[in-house]
C-alpha cells in the first residue's frame, strides 16, 4: 500500500529559516537575536496570507529550545526537543487558534498554564494565531500576562489584519511585518519542487501560476498540484491557462491587431470567441487592461523592469509596444477603466464590452487629431476628422500620431469616406451624423457607396493608403502640418453672411403646423463669433429651453451649408433686445379669433356646444 498523499504545501513546509522563501528581513533579524540571546518576550507576525508567519513562528519555537543548534543558528533536527517538536509531542510549545478559542476563559486558560516552568528546554513558547479574532474582554485579559511574563514563556502572535488589533496589545510586542512573496521567488521554488517530484514544468506556466498567487505561496503550491493532477506530470502553459480559465497573452495581441486596424467585425468576431469559451465580460476587460499596461511599459526601457510577463513573451510586448502609439494606450487605458467600473450597472453585459472594443477602433483616430480639434468635439461638432494617409500600410497597421505638448491650431477638413460615431466623441448628448459633403479639392479613393463605414472590411493591402510611421517619430509634425494644409485651403471659407442665411434658411423650413416653434424662433437671435462658433441668444428660460431642443439639428445643419464643422452654443441674456427679421406669428387663440371674424357661425357654434378649448 503506498504512503498518503500529502498536499505540497505541507510536503514542502520549510523546517528551517534558511529555507523559508521571500522573508530574508525577518529571518536574518531572528538568527541574529537567537545568536545574541536577545530574545523578546513577545512577538507579533503581521502580514498577508500565505506569506510564511506560522512556518517562521514554529520555526522560531523550535530553534531556541534546540540543545545543539548549528553554527549557523538553525535548529538540528536530531536532539529529543527537536524531535519531540517534529513528532507533535513537545510540552514546551502550544498553538492556540484564536479563530475558535477567542473567550475570556481561554485567555484564563492560557494564563494558568504559564506559571508552570518548561519540563524540557529552556523556554515555553505560545504561537497564537489569528490574534485579531480575539475579544475586547479576551484581549484585556491578556494584556497583564503579555506585558510581564516569566521570563522562560515567549509569546508569539501571528495575524492578517493588524489594524484590528488593539494598540495596548501592539505596544507590547514587537512587530514583524511579512511582505508579499516576489513572482520570480515563488517561480523558482515552484521549479525546485517541480524537479523534486519528477514533473516537467515550462517557466511560463509557473510564472503564469505565480502571478494568480498574488504572493501567497500556499496558493501557489495549491494550483500547482491542481494542475500537475491535470495534466498529468506535464505542467505547460497552454494547460496552465485552460486549467485556470484565463486568457492568454496571443489573444489580446489579436484582440489588439484588429483595434489598431480599426475592424469592428474582427474585433467583435474575436470577442465572440473568448464569450463562447465561457469567459465572462468582465474578464476579458481585466485582461485587456492588463495587457495594454504591459504595452505602456515596454515603451521606456527604464520600466521595462515592472513588466510581469513570462520571460519568452518580452520581446513580443517590446516588438507590438513599438508599433502602437502611447497616445493611444493610454486613451484605451481611460476607456477600459470607465467600461470595467460600469461594467456591474450594465443590464446588456455583453453589449457593453462590445461597446467599448468599439470605441477602441476608433481611439487611433481621435488621438490623431490636435488638442483644439478635440475640444471643438465636445462643444457639439458630431465627428473627428483623421488625418489623411498616402503610403502603404503595414500588415498588422499601427500608425502612431505624435502629438506635441502645445500643438498648432490646425483645423481639419471632414472626410467623406468614413465618419466617426457619435459615441466616442466626449459630448453630454447625442449627436446625429448627416451625410459628409464631397471633398472636390481633396482627391480620395472611391468607396462603394452602398457599405456601412464602421462594418466594413479592412481595405486590402495593395489599395491602403496609409503611411508606415518609424519608430522614432522623425519629421512626422511636419508630414501631418503639409497634409493638413492642402485640407484647409480646400475648405469653404465661413462668414457672417453665410451663417446669417443658413439661420434665415432654418427658421423658413419649420412649417405651419409647428406654429409655438415658429413664434418661439421669432424670440431668439443669432451671433457669428469667427472661425467656427455660432451663438444662438435667448430672452429667457423657456426660450433657451426650446433652443437646446434643436441644437442638434442646427449643428447638422450648419454643418452641412457650411461644409465646414461648427459649433452651437445656447446662451441666455435677459436684457437683450429682440429684432424683428419677419411677420409675427399668431399665437393659436388669435388664430381663433381672426377665423370668426371671417366667418361669425364658428363662433356660434363654439357658444352653443359650450366649447372649453385647452391651448397645448
Amino acid at each position: 500500500m503506498s504512503d498518503q498523499y500529502i498536499v505540497s504545501a505541507r510536503k514542502y513546509r520549510p523546517q528551517t529559516f534558511d529555507t523559508v522563501v521571500g522573508q530574508e528581513h525577518i529571518t536574518t533579524t531572528l538568527k541574529n537575536a537567537i545568536r545574541h540571546n536577545h530574545l523578546a518576550h513577545a512577538y507579533l507576525f503581521c502580514g498577508p496570507r500565505g506569506v510564511g508567519k506560522t512556518t517562521c513562528a514554529r520555526i522560531l519555537a523550535k530553534t531556541i529550545n534546540c540543545e545543539n543548534p548549528t553554527a549557523d543558528i538553525e535548529a538540528c533536527g536530531t536532539c529529543a526537543t527537536c524531535q519531540s517538536f517534529s513528532n507533535n509531542t513537545s510540552f514546551n510549545v502550544f498553538e492556540l487558534d484564536a479563530a475558535s478559542n477567542n473567550s475570556v476563559d481561554d485567555i484564563r486558560n492560557l494564563t494558568d498554564q504559564v506559571r508552570f516552568a518548561p519540563q524540557q528546554g529552556k523556554y515555553k513558547i505560545y504561537i497564537i494565531d489569528e490574534v485579531h479574532m480575539l475579544s475586547a474582554a479576551a484581549f484585556n485579559a491578556f494584556l497583564k500576562t503579555l506585558e510581564e511574563p516569566p521570563p522562560y514563556a515567549i509569546f508569539i502572535l501571528a495575524t492578517t489584519e493588524k489594524h484590528k488589533i488593539l494598540p495596548t496589545i501592539l505596544s507590547r510586542c514587537q512587530i514583524f511585518d511579512f511582505k508579499r512573496i516576489t513572482t520570480n521567488d515563488i517561480v523558482a521554488h515552484l521549479h525546485g519542487i517541480a524537479t523534486k517530484e519528477g514533473v516537467i514544468a515550462q517557466e511560463a506556466g509557473l510564472h503564469v501560476i505565480a502571478q494568480k498567487s498574488e504572493g501567497c505561496m500556499r496558493d501557489a503550491l495549491s494550483m500547482l498540484d491542481r494542475i500537475v493532477s491535470f495534466t498529468n506530470g506535464m505542467l505547460t502553459y497552454q494547460s496552465t491557462m485552460e486549467h485556470l480559465n484565463l486568457l492568454d497573452a496571443d489573444y489580446y495581441f489579436k484582440l489588439t491587431d484588429h483595434i489598431l486596424s480599426q475592424d469592428v467585425s474582427g474585433t467583435l468576431l474575436q470577442l465572440d470567441s473568448a464569450l463562447e469559451r465561457g469567459f465572462e465580460g468582465d474578464v476579458i476587460l481585466e485582461g485587456m487592461a492588463e495587457h495594454l499596461r504591459n504595452l505602456l511599459l515596454c515603451k521606456d526601457p527604464r520600466m521595462a523592469k515592472l513588466l510581469d510577463v513570462p520571460a519568452d513573451h518580452k520581446p513580443v510586448f517590446h516588438e507590438k509596444a513599438n508599433q502602437t502609439p502611447p497616445s493611444f494606450i493610454i486613451s484605451a487605458l481611460n476607456v477600459v477603466n470607465d467600461s470595467e467600473i460600469n461594467y456591474k450597472n450594465a443590464t446588456n453585459k455583453r453589449l457593453h464590452v462590445e461597446m467599448c472594443l468599439i470605441r477602441l477602433c476608433y481611439v487611433l483616430q481621435v488621438t490623431s487629431a490636435t488638442a483644439d480639434d478635440v475640444k471643438k468635439n465636445s462643444d457639439g461638432v458630431g465627428f473627428v476628422a483623421p488625418v489623411t494617409q498616402t503610403a502603404t500600410i503595414a500588415p498588422q497597421p499601427a500608425t502612431q500620431i505624435h502629438v506635441a505638448e502645445q500643438p498648432k491650431v490646425i483645423e481639419l477638413a471632414p472626410p467623406a469616406h468614413d465618419v466617426l460615431p457619435a459615441s466616442i466623441v466626449a459630448e453630454p448628448e447625442p449627436v446625429m451624423q448627416p451625410k459628409p459633403a464631397p471633398q472636390p479639392a481633396a482627391p480620395m479613393q472611391p468607396q462603394p457607396p452602398s457599405v456601412n463605414p464602421i462594418f466594413a472590411p479592412p481595405p486590402p493591402e495593395a489599395t491602403t493608403t496609409a503611411r508606415r510611421i518609424n519608430k522614432s517619430f522623425i519629421d512626422l509634425d511636419a508630414v501631418i502640418d503639409q497634409e493638413l494644409s492642402k485640407q484647409q485651403i480646400a475648405r469653404k471659407e465661413v462668414t457672417a453672411e453665410l451663417v446669417a442665411s443658413i439661420w434665415q434658411m432654418y427658421k423658413d423650413s419649420i412649417p405651419l403646423t409647428r406654429s409655438s416653434l415658429r413664434s418661439q424662433l421669432t424670440m431668439m437671435d443669432m451671433e457669428f463669433h469667427a472661425p467656427d462658433e455660432v451663438r444662438i441668444l435667448c430672452k429667457d428660460e423657456m426660450i433657451e429651453s426650446a433652443a437646446n431642443g434643436e441644437r442638434h439639428t442646427l449643428i447638422e445643419l450648419f454643418r452641412k451649408e457650411s461644409e465646414n464643422p461648427l459649433r452651437v452654443r445656447v446662451e441666455l441674456r435677459k436684457d437683450m433686445e429682440i429684432k424683428e427679421t419677419g411677420p409675427r406669428i399668431p399665437s393659436k387663440p388669435e388664430m381663433l379669433e381672426e377665423m370668426i371674424k371671417k366667418n361669425p357661425a364658428l363662433g356660434k357654434l363654439c357658444n352653443g356646444l359650450n366649447l372649453q378649448i385647452e391651448w397645448g
